[in-house]
């Protein structure tokens, strides 16, 4: 039979049981306001009944309860909620490192405005009309070449202002490489800590959460699958393990190894392509290229915003736009020297000899020979900024007969923005459509960004909802939660003073009769 006193066990078992359900109630209410606390719950379970099976059992007509126990304290987290947040954060990190880089670049090239590349050359344009109705007026002369300088500043403005943010963008690719070997640097020590904890049979619950918090922040960078490796040893059942965290592709296939069971694995990007934008990544010991990255996040985002070689040649929003910009500078620049060369002015109608005037130059180089960067330096002539008797108006096919009056070339000249040129290979435009292409172009991009940052804040934001909704600290339930551990406790007590006063009636009361 059982013993006398295990009334008085089941008591002081359910004292326990309850008083740590207490401690841990406390805990949560303490860090209802803590970033990433996971709130935890006491897993009741009942204690092994009496009798054990055995041969030496006794002989009872069934078994008894011995109470209850804490088995474990465990975090209320749903792991499904955990991956669809990492899935939305990785894409809100891309699609707003997207946004703002455009963003930056709108606020450049500043269109429409009365400050923008269009309205500056639109001024030029006007300025050689004017020319034209009267080829003799120095005042006009002086005003197209002061046009024709702001034409040439505003290009060197728009190069030098979108390469500047774009070696920014590179810094934040540095920065953000380095953020993420930081995280990974910090789970694998935090791996370790729990493969020390978890094998005595406990659950580290405040390391899994700064864990979990950790990864969270990591997901926003890179596209990235968590799995778990067992710790070994006298493991619980529920213990999480050490995260495994791979780098992948949206497809799902395994790029490299970032944290893995033992250690981590530092990550590198490589500006070893064309014009040194990036071309491959570095994961350890080995390298993939950076087209292989086939996936979102804020590092993805940036590398592209950058600039990355895409078969063998430079891509990227920045880079388009600095190319877009050169294509355009130096079509029309060669083209408006072009039709200036062939015409004669003041200067050359003195010497009855046509002497082939560039309007405009290379900063690096008396001729326009090289495309690559040529919108930032693009400059007026020194022979324009000489003399404004040096910009040919007239016809130079007879330079002998050429006069002051004749307005054939400037003519020409103003006509120019109007010509299908090739600005951009395989395909003819106007400057004006072309250039209304690029700010197009910029424009869709951006907005595009923008509502992908907003869908995305959107579906992140449902997700997180949904997952504070199991995992945050609800302090109604906790009130609740230590008003039933309290009476609970308290029906133990009583138990045990129950079983107090029937002892002592066995004790001091039974044997005294006839006394």
């Amino acid at each position: 039979m059982a013993s006398t006193f295990m009334g008085l066990e089941i008591a002081r078992r359910g004292m326990a049981a309850q008083q740590g359900a207490l401690y841990v109630t406390g805990q949560n209410v303490s860090n209802a306001n803590t970033p990433g606390y996971t709130r935890q719950r006491v897993n009741f379970q009942a204690t092994e009944p009496y009798p054990s099976v055995g041969s030496n059992a006794p002989m009872m007509t069934g078994q008894m309860g011995t109470g209850v126990e804490a088995g474990s304290i465990q975090r209320v987290r749903e792991g499904f909620l955990d991956v669809q947040y990492r899935g939305e954060n990785n894409k809100l990190g891309y699609w707003q490192t997207n946004s703002d880089a455009l963003s930056k670049m709108e606020s450049i090239m500043n269109e429409p405005s009365d400050s923008g590349l269009s309205n500056t050359m639109d001024q030029f344009w006007q300025s050689l009309q004017d020319l034209s109705a009267d080829p003799t007026n120095s005042g006009a002369r002086s005003v197209v070449r002061q046009r024709g300088a702001a034409v040439a500043d505003t290009f060197n403005y728009l190069h030098n202002s979108l390469s500047t943010v774009q070696k920014d963008q590179k810094d934040q690719v540095d920065v953000t490489v380095k953020q993420i070997n930081s995280i990974t640097g910090q789970l694998d020590q935090i791996n370790k800590q729990i493969g020390s904890v978890e094998p005595n049979g406990y659950l580290p619950n405040d390391l899994y959460d700064e864990r979990d918090r950790l990864i969270d922040q990591l997901s926003s960078m890179v596209n990235i699958k968590v799995e778990y490796a067992s710790s070994g040893g006298n493991s619980n059942p529920i213990a999480e393990g050490k995260a495994v965290i791979k780098l992948v592709n949206d497809s799902g296939s395994e790029l490299g190894v970032l944290v893995g069971a033992s250690s981590s694995t530092e990550l590198k990007v490589n500006y070893d392509g064309v014009d040194k934008s990036v071309k491959t990544v570095t994961l350890g010991p080995s390298n993939f290229d950076f087209s292989k990255m086939n996936s979102t996040g804020k590092l993805k985002a940036l590398a592209e915003s950058y600039g990355y070689e895409n078969n063998g040649k430079p891509a990227g929003t920045f880079t388009d736009m600095l190319n877009q910009l050169d294509d355009l500078a130096y079509t029309f620049a060669q083209r408006f020297n072009e039709v200036h060369e062939g015409g004669m002015s003041p200067n050359e109608i003195a010497a009855k000899q046509n002497q082939s005037i560039p309007f405009f130059s290379d900063q690096a180089s008396t001729d326009i020979t090289t495309k690559a960067g040529f919108a930032g330096r693009i400059q007026l002539s020194q022979q324009i900024q000489d003399s404004v008797d040096n910009i040919a108006t007239a016809d130079g096919t007879d330079p002998a007969n050429a006069t002051l009056g004749d307005a054939t070339n400037v003519k020409a000249l103003a006509n120019v923005i109007n010509e299908q040129l090739q600005y951009k290979q395989g395909a003819t435009a106007d400057f004006r459509n072309y250039y209304q292409n690029v700010i197009g172009g910029m424009a869709v991009l951006s907005q595009e960004a923008t509502r992908m940052t907003t869908n995305s804040t959107t579906l992140q934001q449902s997700v997180d909802a949904k997952r504070q909704s199991v995992s945050s600290v609800s302090l109604d339930e906790e009130m609740t939660n230590m008003i039933q551990y309290q009476h609970a406790y308290n029906a133990a007590a009583r138990m045990i003073t129950l079983q107090d006063e029937m002892l002592d009636k066995i004790i001091n009361g039974m044997g005294t009769g006839g006394r």
